[in-house]
């Protein structure tokens, strides 16, 4: 329980870094960059089309047409720019998230293995290969139990606690695994794996729910349609934050547990042997003087 409070604070205080909020703001700056280019090619011909596509489609019409009749004439010319942003930044935030997990665990181990672990040996223990087929493993594991998982959402506590269990399970296997790949052997993960499995999937619950903050800012975006592009950034933001916060506690809490399992190894055996107490050697009489017979 110790070793996971004190990772929880580790990480809170390690979101402050400035390279961990340089990472945070990643996403923002590869969305920015990417949506300004999409749009400087592209913007002009996508809205031209959702356009011709509302023109003629005979429901729509009749919706744009409400639309005027009722002096919303400006809703009616910011439909199809909308529809556009609306059916392009999921794409993208996806696009740019990816880039970004890919990059931020790496460079958060490194982060905390150099400040806090400098003397922690690297033995190597799975490779890059060998940690996406793990992480993708794990992901259609996850998705095959949320599928079969569904019809239980029906019953009202379940759809609070199936969803964020297997999410949490998810980013335990991923983060953990991760956060070890570098630094231990692979029987080491494993013994990691083995003696904290509970604390780990409590840290994978707690960032699975940590992770519905920015859901509820993204469906905000939704609802208030003229403050989409304003409040989606910010979700993307939240939600990498989110992101950095979750693999700073993973790694802190791992790299702490490994440290120790070593430490318990090296550790000489506290019950020193028993003493072998040497019996005593029978005392040498002097022999006796022969006489020579008369």
């Amino acid at each position: 329980m110790s070793l996971l409070i004190d990772s929880f604070w580790r990480a809170v205080a390690y979101c402050l870094h400035p390279r961990v909020i340089g990472l945070s703001l990643l996403p923002l700056l590869g969305l920015v960059l990417t949506a300004g280019g999409m749009s400087y090619f592209f913007w002009d011909s996508a809205v031209d089309m959702v356009f011709r596509w509302l023109e003629s489609s005979a429901w729509l019409t009749t919706i744009t047409q409400w639309l005027t009749d009722m002096g919303m004439t400006g809703l009616k010319n910011a439909l199809a720019p909308l529809l556009v942003i609306f059916a392009v930044t999921p794409v993208l935030v996806v696009l740019v998230l990816f880039f970004v997990a890919v990059l931020m665990t790496p460079a958060v181990v490194r982060l905390v293995a150099r400040r806090r672990f400098p003397d922690l040996e690297r033995k190597h223990g799975a490779s890059w290969l060998h940690s996406a087929v793990w992480s993708f493993g794990s992901t259609l594991l996850a998705a095959v139990a949320l599928v079969i998982s569904i019809p239980l959402w029906l019953i009202p506590p379940l759809i609070l606690i199936l969803p964020p269990l297997i999410w949490g399970w998810l980013t335990y296997r991923v983060m953990a695994f991760d956060s070890l790949a570098d630094h231990a052997s692979r029987e080491e993960r494993r013994q990691v794996f083995k003696q904290h499995r509970h604390w780990l999937l409590i840290i994978g619950v707690t960032s699975g729910y940590l992770g519905a903050a920015p859901s509820l800012v993204w469906a905000s975006g939704w609802f208030f349609a003229a403050a989409f592009p304003v409040l989606i950034p910010v979700a993307i933001w939240i939600y990498t934050l989110v992101f950095a916060f979750s693999s700073l506690w993973f790694t802190h809490y791992c790299l702490a547990a490994l440290e120790r399992l070593r430490a318990e190894r090296s550790a000489p055996d506290a019950t020193p042997p028993p003493a072998v107490t040497a019996t005593p050697a029978s005392p040498v009489l002097p022999a006796s003087p022969v006489h020579p017979a008369p």
